[in-house]
């Protein structure tokens, strides 16, 4: 078998009329962040007068991006661009997982403890990663986070786990 790639042209499930499907889909996923956007941010003040609402800077920036979406989606069906790229959920779940880790464990677990493991499982994201590195940035990144928002910023975070502290 010869690794060499085939020039056989690429089956799509987007019409023949979209040239750049990469840019085509993802003018439609900012379109559709910025449709989300702008209702979630209905039923917010907007602007009165000269004083700024709860809304506005929220509908300003998903009518930009909703513009600027539609742009890309225009450039995707009249210039030629690359295919679809195949999708890695490995990286976004991750991700993800490290953010609702934080979210679930800053108040009982403290700064500390929350910031360290939130590191470490977005680190598993990668396939790549060294992990010796991966805990030396992390302990950098939570001392950092340490100083920072209760010293530097004067937020009242709990550093420690509540059953250390008690």
């Amino acid at each position: 078998m010869s690794d060499a790639p085939s020039h056989a042209p690429e089956k799509s499930i987007l019409p023949s009329w979209v040239k750049g499907p990469q840019d085509f889909v993802g003018g439609l996923a900012l379109v559709a962040i910025a449709a989300f956007a702008l209702w979630a941010s209905s039923d917010l003040q907007g602007m009165h007068g000269f004083s700024f609402g709860a809304g506005t800077a929220p509908r300003m920036f998903g009518i930009l991006l909703l513009g600027l979406g539609a742009a890309v989606t225009v450039v995707g069906v009249f210039t030629e661009g690359p295919t679809l790229a195949k999708f890695h959920w490995r990286g976004p779940l991750f991700v993800a997982l490290a953010i609702l880790c934080f979210a679930l464990c800053i108040r009982p677990m403290g700064m500390i403890f929350s910031a360290m493991a939130s590191f470490l499982i977005a680190a598993l994201g990668s396939t790549e990663t060294r992990w010796k590195e991966t805990f030396i940035v992390g302990a950098c990144l939570t001392a950092g986070c340490a100083l920072l928002f209760p010293y530097a910023l004067g937020l009242p975070l709990q550093m420690w786990p509540t059953f250390l502290i008690r």
